[in-house]
C-alpha cells in the first residue's frame, strides 16, 4: 500500500452549473459573468468549452467576449449562491469516500489523500461519487505530491484521470513551458526566460545562486523545487481559516475625481471590514487595487500600526491609499482588501473571499 495525492477539479464549474439548471443549454456556447450583459463593464468568470473553442476565457471583458463568440452565446449573470450549493455537495460527496483525508483548496477543487495499491480506482470511484451526487462531472490528478497531482489534473481534462510522479515527471514536462508549472504566472516566467530558462527541465537544472540572486532565498530555491515537481505531500483536512476578506467593484462609469474615490473607499473599505468583524479577527494590513482607464491594474497594500477591530481606522487607511493614486487618470475598478490577524493555530491560505459587482 502506498500513499497519494489526488487532485479533483471540476470540469467547467460554472458553467456546469448553470447548464445543469437550464439543459436546453447543452452544446451551447455559455459565457458567465457579471450581470450577464456584455454591453456592460465585467469580466467573464467561465466559459464551456464550446465557448473556448472561440477564444473566450476567465478575466475577459465581457465586451470582448461578445465580439468573439458566435450568434448563438448564452451569456449569464453570476450566482454565487448557485455555486456554493453545488460546491458543498461536491464536498459531502467526496468526504463520503472511504478511507478519504480532504483538503478543500476553492468552489471547485480539493485535494485528497489516500492510502490504496489502486489510486486511478479511488479517483474513479470519486467521479462516480460526485457524479450521482451533482450530475457534474471532474477530472481527477494522481500524484506522489500536491504539485504532481494538480498538474496532473490538467492532462486529465476533460471527465478523465490521469497520474504524474517522480518516476514520469521530466518524460511528461521536461519540454514543458515554466508556465505550464503550478505557481508560475506570466511575471515570474519572463523574469526566468531573461535568466535563459524556459522550460521544466531548465528550470530544474539551473544554478541554485542565480536564482537566489534573482528572487530571494526562500522563492529561489522553491522555483528550482518547482522545477523537478518537488512539492507537499500532506493532505490537511483542517478546517480552511481565510486570511483577508476582499470587496471589489468595476464601474460602469469611469471614476474622474478625488471626490468620487474616496466615497468608493470608503464603501468598499466598510464592506471589506464588516466582513473581518463578522470572523471576529482584528484588521493587520489592508491592500489596495485599482484599475485605470483602459485596462492598466496595479495593487499595494499598507501594514496598520497595530492589529485595529476600528471601522474607522480600516477605512482610513484605504483612503490614505487611495491618496497616493495618479489622480490625472481615470478610475474603472477599485477593491479594498482587508488581512486580518490569523488565529492561534490557525494555518492561513491564499483563498481570498471576493466580493463584488464584477
Amino acid at each position: 500500500m502506498a500513499d497519494w495525492v489526488l487532485h479533483v477539479d471540476m470540469d467547467q464549474f460554472i458553467a456546469a452549473v448553470e447548464v445543469l439548471r437550464r439543459p436546453e443549454l447543452a452544446g451551447l456556447p455559455v459565457i458567465v459573468g457579471g450581470r450577464g450583459d456584455p454591453t456592460e463593464r465585467a469580466v467573464v468568470s467561465t466559459a464551456s468549452y464550446e465557448a473556448r473553442v472561440f477564444g473566450i476565457g476567465s478575466g475577459m471583458p465581457l465586451k470582448i467576449a461578445a465580439r468573439k463568440a458566435p450568434e448563438d452565446a448564452v451569456f449569464l449573470p453570476v450566482d454565487h449562491a448557485a455555486y456554493e450549493e453545488a460546491s458543498d455537495r461536491v464536498m459531502s460527496a467526496l468526504r463520503a469516500l472511504p478511507g478519504i483525508v480532504l483538503e478543500v483548496i476553492g468552489w471547485d477543487e480539493c485535494f485528497l489523500g489516500v492510502t490504496t495499491d489502486d489510486p486511478e480506482e479511488v479517483a474513479r470511484s470519486a467521479q462516480a461519487a460526485v457524479l450521482a451526487a451533482t450530475g457534474l462531472h471532474c477530472s481527477v490528478g494522481v500524484g506522489d505530491n500536491k504539485v504532481r497531482a494538480k498538474i496532473a489534473t490538467e492532462f486529465g481534462k476533460p471527465r478523465g484521470v490521469f497520474r504524474l510522479t517522480r518516476d514520469n515527471w521530466f518524460a511528461v514536462m521536461g519540454e514543458k513551458s515554466t508556465r505550464d508549472l503550478w505557481g508560475i504566472g506570466p511575471k515570474v516566467q519572463k523574469r526566468l526566460a531573461s535568466q535563459g530558462i524556459t522550460s521544466v527541465r531548465e528550470l530544474a537544472d539551473a544554478d541554485e545562486t542565480r536564482l537566489v540572486a534573482e528572487f530571494g532565498p526562500k522563492m529561489g530555491v522553491w522555483y528550482r523545487e518547482l522545477g523537478s515537481g518537488v512539492g507537499p505531500a500532506v493532505v490537511d483536512d483542517s478546517p480552511w481559516v481565510a486570511r483577508s476578506h476582499s470587496r471589489e467593484t468595476t464601474y460602469q462609469q469611469n471614476l474622474t475625481t478625488v471626490e468620487q474615490v474616496e466615497r468608493a473607499l470608503v464603501e468598499l473599505a466598510g464592506q471589506a471590514f464588516d466582513d473581518c468583524a463578522a470572523e471576529g479577527r482584528p484588521v493587520v494590513r489592508v491592500h489596495l487595487k485599482v484599475r485605470y482607464a483602459p485596462f492598466e491594474t496595479k495593487t499595494f497594500g499598507r501594514k496598520l500600526d497595530a492589529p485595529t477591530t476600528s471601522r474607522g481606522d480600516v477605512v482610513a487607511a484605504a483612503v490614505a491609499l487611495g491618496a497616493t493614486l495618479d489622480r490625472e487618470r481615470e478610475v474603472r475598478l477599485l477593491g479594498v482588501r482587508a488581512e486580518m490577524a490569523m488565529p492561534e493555530g490557525g494555518d492561513p491560505v491564499e483563498r481570498t473571499p471576493v466580493r463584488g459587482r464584477i
